[in-house]
C-alpha cells in the first residue's frame, strides 16, 4: 500500500491590514516496492507514421514501440496505435485492450514491423481513439490506472482548431499521456497543450536512435505507478479568494482552471497518477485582513481519492497577523524558491517567442534575466540551455543573442522550461 505524506511550508505572519498568503505543500508517496496489481492498468503505444516520419525516424519509432512493449509487466492490458491524418489500431486487431502475455507481446511486436510512414498528422484523433479504447477498459476495471505514450515528428497540420479542442476535451480525465517530439519539426506549444491537459510530460528527443531508451523508461516509469486519479482537496474560507493552485515540481502545472467544486467553500484539483514521488504545490489565498494577534485557518489541504473521499494526507495553510516586522516580512524559502521557478520558466518563453517575432531587445532582456535566474537557483540544465541561445559577458553582465542558434536546442530550452529543481538545501519547515 502506498503511503502519502504532506507537509507545508509557509511564513503564516501577515503585516497588519494585508491578507495575501502564499504557502508550498509538498506531498510524498511512499511504500512498499511492489506493483499494482496486473488488471488494474493499461498502456496505449500512439505512434505518429505520417509521411514525414520516413527513413530513420519510422524505423527508430518501431524499436521504441518494441521497447515499450517488452517492458509492459504481465497481465497490464495494451494496445498499439498507428496515427497520420487517421488512428488505426494496428494491435490488437479487434478495438479492444488485451493482456500482456509472451504470446500477446510477440505479436504485438510483429505488428509494429509493419508500420509504414504514410498520410497526415492529426493528433486529436488519435487520441480521441484511445480515449474509447481506455473507456472500455475502465467499465471493466474502475479506477485503473491508464496510460498512453505518444510520438510525433511534426505538427498537426490535418485537424482545425475547433475539431482538435473537441478531441481534448473529449480526452479530458481519462488517461493520462506522455508526449514526446523527435526532430525539430514539431511545435512545443502542441504537444505541451496535450500533456498539459492530460497530466503527463512533455519531452525533446533530438536524434531518433535515442526513442527506444526514452519509452523503455517511460513504460517503466508507468509501471511502477500505484495509485490512480489522486486529487489535491482544498477548503478555503467563506471570505477567502482563491488567486492559484499550482504544481511547481518536477514541473509547472496550472491547476486553477480544473477546479471540480466539492461544495461552496471546496474544490478537488486533479493530479493524476502517483508512484514512489515527490511533488510540490503553491497555493495563493487571499483573506481578509485580520487584526494584530489574530491567527485563521486559510486553508484545508487534503490528497483525496476522488471516487471514496478517502483522505490520504493533508495539512493547514494558516495566517496570523503581527506588528512585529521581522515576522511579517520573512519570505519563505520555499516559497521564494518556486515563485523564481515560475519566473523563469515565463521569461524564457516570452523570451523566445519575443526571438521569434523579432523582438531581439525584449528577447535580449528576458533571456538575459533568465539566465541569472537560473544561475542562482541552481538550475544547471537550463543555464546550460540558455547559453547556447545567448551569451552574457563575464565581466559587465551583459547579454546579447547568439546569432546562429541551433533550432534542437531552442526546442530543448523552450520544452524543459517548465521542469524546475528543488532548493539546494532543503529548510526546516
Amino acid at each position: 500500500m502506498t503511503d502519502f505524506t504532506m507537509r507545508v511550508d509557509q511564513n503564516k505572519y501577515l503585516p497588519a491590514g494585508s491578507g495575501e498568503v502564499h504557502a508550498i505543500v509538498t506531498v510524498e508517496a511512499s511504500g512498499p516496492i511492489e506493483r499494482a496489481p496486473t488488471a488494474e492498468a493499461a498502456e496505449i503505444i500512439i505512434v505518429d507514421t505520417s509521411g514525414s516520419m520516413s527513413y530513420d525516424k519510422i524505423a527508430e519509432a518501431r524499436k521504441a514501440a518494441r521497447a515499450a512493449i517488452d517492458t509492459l509487466r504481465d497481465g497490464v492490458h495494451f494496445a498499439v496505435v498507428a496515427g497520420n491524418h487517421e488512428a488505426q489500431i494496428v494491435f490488437p486487431d479487434r478495438a479492444a485492450l488485451v493482456p500482456a502475455t509472451p504470446e500477446s507481446r510477440n505479436a504485438a511486436r510483429e505488428a509494429v514491423t509493419r508500420l509504414v510512414a504514410d498520410g497526415g498528422t492529426a493528433m486529436g484523433r488519435w487520441l480521441r481513439r484511445a480515449a474509447d479504447l481506455f473507456s472500455d477498459f475502465q467499465q471493466a476495471y474502475p479506477g485503473a490506472i491508464k496510460h498512453a505514450i505518444l510520438l510525433t515528428d511534426g505538427k498537426n497540420e490535418h485537424e482545425k482548431a475547433p475539431e482538435f479542442a473537441a478531441n481534448l476535451a473529449y480526452c479530458t480525465g481519462k488517461f493520462v499521456c506522455d508526449c514526446r517530439g523527435v526532430g525539430v519539426d514539431w511545435v512545443v506549444a502542441e504537444l505541451r497543450e496535450i500533456a498539459s491537459t492530460l497530466l503527463g510530460s512533455v519531452m525533446d528527443i533530438r536524434r531518433p536512435e535515442d526513442l527506444e531508451a526514452d519509452f523503455r523508461a517511460m513504460t517503466q516509469a508507468a509501471m511502477g505507478k500505484t495509485v490512480a486519479d489522486v486529487a489535491l482537496r482544498l477548503w478555503t474560507p467563506r471570505a477567502a479568494k482563491l488567486n492559484f493552485v499550482k504544481q511547481v515540481s518536477p514541473t509547472l502545472e496550472d491547476l486553477t482552471g480544473r477546479r471540480t467544486e466539492v461544495d461552496a467553500l471546496t474544490g478537488d484539483y486533479p493530479t493524476g497518477a502517483w508512484g514512489g514521488e515527490s511533488r510540490e504545490y503553491h497555493i495563493n489565498v487571499r483573506v481578509p485582513a485580520g487584526n494584530v494577534g489574530q491567527e485563521m485557518r486559510a486553508g484545508l489541504v487534503r490528497l483525496v481519492l476522488p471516487g471514496t473521499g478517502e483522505v490520504l494526507a493533508k495539512g493547514n495553510i494558516l495566517a496570523q497577523w503581527s506588528d512585529d516586522p521581522v515576522q511579517s516580512t520573512r519570505i519563505n524559502p520555499r516559497v521564494a524558491h518556486y515563485t523564481g521557478q515560475q519566473e523563469l520558466a515565463s521569461l524564457i518563453q516570452e523570451g523566445l517567442q519575443a526571438r521569434n517575432d523579432g523582438d531581439l531587445d525584449t528577447a535580449t532582456a528576458r533571456l538575459g534575466k533568465a539566465r541569472g535566474i537560473a544561475e542562482k537557483a541552481g538550475n544547471e540544465e537550463t543555464a546550460k540551455l540558455l547559453d547556447k541561445v545567448i551569451e552574457v559577458d563575464p565581466d559587465t553582465g551583459t547579454a546579447r543573442l547568439r546569432r546562429d542558434v541551433d533550432k534542437a536546442d531552442e526546442i530543448a530550452l523552450d520544452t524543459r522550461s517548465v521542469r524546475t529543481v528543488r532548493m539546494r538545501k532543503d529548510p526546516e519547515a
